[in-house]
């Protein structure tokens, strides 16, 4: 692919925006922000454009945006040795001072790879010098866990955008070269170097802990960025429309951050504490500013009803004559006046996660609702013309049996049972649509030192979930293979070790088995060893402001889960068998 056809296709997709930013570049500090997916996947990502208006708000700094290319033309770039441009002025990537990549999903970690490869920069941070642009990696994931990306990464964003943006742009403004710039943003929260810091590891294998490199004054570990209240800021929103992206007639602004439940297998419930409602105000000032270009909204939360004013914001926007679609709702977010407005703007499906369909087993997890209460709901959804339900259940839990996978089919049956009472009513059946996935111990979490369930197990479990929920009318079941999550897991949990695996996935098309063989990584030491006697973790390097205390006690707290022999078992490695510790 030649430089004039990125310039042509670039210029074709400007034409179809609203609201992007074009500005010369002259003296400013020059940001290609990358999205490691496509321009599809990348413009629904309400953190993305966040990024992009964040850098663009600062006078002195120009944001322009990069994205993975469509197959085809990724083919054609790689055959073509054409330099990588960016979207908003077609300049080649690596004349920018600073590559910014938004990371979102660990299976867009690879693409990191290739758009370094695209833009002609070492993928390596120890190979590149001063004329190289400066390769920052920030999203969600790296400030939950950074490691396996640390080899890659020049600086580590770790937090909120909103702290993050405004401190790197005071020490680029300041710094007098490449290694003073180092050097001053490890100064700042949220910024993590990782040359200035080694790992060290114990004679099992395990992390030992962190060293610093060059310094005394290096903090370790280093805290992450977060602002302590949104009372003062503009709510993260859609500031770029285009109809060619997931949302495309969609306005979707953030309600609130964070959620207090603090299910032990959440990560991004520890990890947006506190709960942070953002401005009324604000919220309907940018919704009606977005009317003209969006027939939709999208309400962006962990849990919509920790917004004091979520019944106002709902009203006004049914007003204005929105669709509304919040995001998963919790059980509490429910409400029959919360229904009838989302029913009134069109809505059509609602969202829940009962992630199980057992009291006992939803207990173990610190979710609270009960069978019940569920139940309750769904007659509340249905009763009020809502004609859809989706459904997030996860397997591989700690303490599960066979009882709670038959649970699972039965909450699921009763809730058709309500939905079809209605549905007769009206003339109209809907369907149910649920999404399973194995447990993945997340870090962040009280489950951080869990190991993951074995696969055959959990293989297992999904045949017999399967054949559970099969030849059910309008109840429709998508259940993520155990593989799939067992690579997922190797990113999640992995060190700096787990990086050649990336490079060699990344080069082989994503074959995961052949690069985890290939390059020797021992995937099953991350995923199914039992973490509880480790002295310390990978992303114990970024504090994230909880205390390792709190995560054992929410951890120990947990009923029922005093005993996980039941997770360990005998799983092929290398041609063998081996049996892996249980979980204490």
């Amino acid at each position: 692919m030649k430089f004039w056809q990125q310039r042509e296709r670039a210029l074709e997709t400007l034409s179809k925006e609203i609201g992007y930013t074009r500005k010369p570049h002259g003296d400013r500090l020059r940001v290609a922000l990358a999205f490691p997916n496509t321009y599809w996947v990348g413009m629904s990502n309400l953190g993305f454009q966040t990024v992009y208006r964040l850098f663009n708000a600062q006078d002195d700094i120009v944001c322009e945006r990069i994205f993975l290319p469509p197959k085809q033309e990724l083919a054609a770039l790689l055959a073509g040795k054409a330099p990588l441009v960016t979207l908003e002025s077609q300049t080649p990537v690596n004349e920018f001072d600073v590559i910014a990549f938004s990371v979102s999903f660990e299976w867009d970690y690879v693409n990191v790879l290739t758009l370094l490869r695209l833009a002609g920069v070492p993928r390596h941070a120890a190979e590149r010098g001063e004329h190289h642009p400066l390769v920052v990696i920030g999203g969600a994931v790296t400030f939950v866990n950074p490691e396996p990306l640390a080899p890659f990464a020049d600086v580590i964003a770790a937090g909120e955008g909103e702290v993050l943006v405004p401190a790197f742009e005071r020490a680029f403004r300041s710094a007098t070269g490449r290694a003073d710039l180092l050097r001053r943003l490890a100064q700042e929260r949220g910024f993590y170097v990782p040359t200035f810091y080694e790992p060290q590891y114990g004679a099992d294998g395990g992390l030992a802990g962190y060293a610093t490199v060059g310094g005394e004054d290096l903090p370790l570990p280093v805290k992450k960025a977060a602002l302590k209240t949104t009372d003062a800021i503009d709510p993260p929103s859609t500031s770029i429309f285009t109809p060619d992206t997931e949302f495309g007639s969609r306005f979707l602004v953030e309600v609130v951050r964070g959620c207090a439940n603090l299910c032990r297998f959440c990560w991004a419930g520890y990890n947006y504490l506190p709960v942070r409602a953002f401005p009324t105000d604000r919220i309907v000032e940018l919704a009606e500013s977005a009317r003209v270009h969006a027939n939709r909204v999208g309400l962006v939360s962990i849990a919509l009803c920790d917004h004091p004013d979520i019944e106002r914001i709902l009203a006004r926007l049914l007003e204005m004559g929105y669709a509304i679609s919040p995001a998963s709702l919790r059980l509490d977010d429910l409400t029959q006046s919360i229904v009838r407005v989302l029913r009134a703007s069109g809505e059509r499906t609602v969202t829940i996660a009962p992630e199980t369909g057992s009291d006992r087993l939803r207990r173990v997890i610190n979710k609270t609702v009960t069978n019940d209460e569920i139940l309750d709901r769904a007659e509340l959804i249905f009763a009020n013309g809502i004609e859809n339900l989706k459904l997030y259940y996860m397997i591989g839990l700690p303490t599960e049996t066979d009882d709670d996978l038959v649970a699972i089919r039965d909450i699921t049956l009763q809730m058709r049972d309500r939905m079809m009472k209605h549905a007769r009513a009206r003339g109209q059946v809907g369907r149910i649509v649920g999404s399973v996935n194995p447990l993945i111990p997340k870090p962040g979490t009280a489950y951080q030192w869990l190991p993951m369930e074995d696969l055959t197990i959990i293989d297992n479990k999904i045949k017999r979930l399967r054949s559970l929920m099969a030849g059910i009318d309008n109840v429709y079941f998508n259940i993520k293979s155990e593989r799939h999550s067992y690579y997922q897991a190797l990113l999640s949990l992995g060190d700096r070790r787990v990086a050649p695996a990336i490079e060699v996935a990344e080069r082989n098309g994503q074959n995961w088995r052949a690069a985890v063989a290939e390059s020797k990584v021992d995937a099953d030491f991350y995923i199914f060893r039992d973490r509880s006697r480790d002295i310390a973790l990978p992303w114990d390097i970024i504090d994230g402001g909880m205390k390792t205390s709190f995560f054992q006690s929410r951890r120990s707290s947990s009923p029922n889960t005093t005993d996980h022999s039941a997770r360990s078992g005998r799983s092929r490695r290398n041609g063998s068998t081996r049996t892996r510790a249980s979980y204490q």
